[in-house]
């Protein structure tokens, strides 16, 4: 499968460079792989971390340029290791003699080839738990349909639904008809999400949207298309933790959401999920500080 990555079309960029020979495309990722960290992460949501936790691994580099990102000296600096396949596939497994609740692929879209053979090695040496794939939604339909049987647990952003904010905040043209319909394809491939019973998600999809602020009009219609179109055994989470960092406190064309939320956009927020009536998810409460975001079940 490596050969892929001599044309690389993994994601929507379709850059068609050859990373097998140095050449870099808009993610910053070369043909080996790249992790920042690997981790036991409890603040995921309860579905997904349990009491023993999510066993995250962080990948370097991202196909997105989120102006706002938080992990932006892993995303958009590139902060982090090269390792092997053979080394990925090590790490699943120590993660797994952690005892965690499943393998966290964290920002995975430019290492797919990779992941999937790592998978594979890791799988023949005993690794048993789901992985779960933990991305920004900016991705191929082809891509996707090449994780069918690797991937248990999808987790998706949908970020915007307005597209003028794709292409402001995050440098992308076209982020909205690409993450839907890669959500489209998610869905179809896990089908029905399945809780064991401890709460764990085994298998199945959260889609997760993060609010900005004085862009609730957008967040609304993101949560309409989900109302509309995830399946109501699926689940949603909306997150409250928007703060201003990175690119934000720096460039004076950003200054709009160069604040954290207000209470009375939260507020109508809170108000407009109640008026859909999801079945399944989570929405964070809004704290003074980070620390103080707190995911619940609504």
């Amino acid at each position: 499968m490596l050969e892929e990555l001599e044309k690389c079309k993994i994601c929507p960029h379709r850059c068609g460079i050859n990373r097998r020979k140095g050449k870099i495309g808009k993610c910053g990722a070369k043909d080996k792989v790249k992790i920042a960290l690997y981790s036991t992460h409890n603040f995921e949501e309860p579905c997904i971390s349990g009491t023993k936790g999510s066993g995250t691994v962080f990948f370097s580099n991202c196909n997105l340029s989120c102006v706002f990102c938080q992990n932006y000296e892993i995303s958009q600096k590139g902060r982090g290791k090269e390792i092997t396949i053979e080394e990925l596939a090590n790490i699943f497994l120590m993660q797994q003699e952690k005892n965690v609740e499943n393998i966290n692929l964290v920002t995975p879209t430019s290492y797919v080839i990779q992941i999937i053979e790592a998978i594979k090695i890791a799988r023949k040496k005993g690794l048993k738990l789901p992985i779960v794939y933990n991305t920004n939604g900016y991705e191929n339909i082809e891509t996707i349909k090449m994780l069918d049987g690797y991937i248990d647990v999808f987790m998706p952003d949908l970020k915007y639904a307005e597209d003028e904010l794709g292409k402001k905040y995050s440098k992308v043209n076209n982020y909205f008809e690409v993450a839907t319909k890669a959500i489209l394809e998610m869905q179809k491939q896990v089908g029905k999400t399945r809780i064991n019973t401890e709460g764990i998600m085994e298998k199945g999809i959260i889609v997760r949207h993060l609010v900005l602020p004085g862009c609730i009009e957008n967040s609304k219609k993101a949560l309409k298309w989900l109302k509309d179109n995830i399946n109501e055994e699926n689940y949603v989470s909306v997150m409250a933790q928007y703060f201003p960092t990175y690119l934000v406190k720096e460039k004076e064309e950003y200054k709009s959401i160069n604040r954290k939320l207000t209470k009375e956009e939260w507020k109508e927020i809170e108000n407009y999920i109640e008026k859909l009536d999801f079945k399944n998810g989570y929405i964070q409460e809004l704290g003074e500080h980070e620390e103080e975001y707190v995911p619940t079940w609504w």
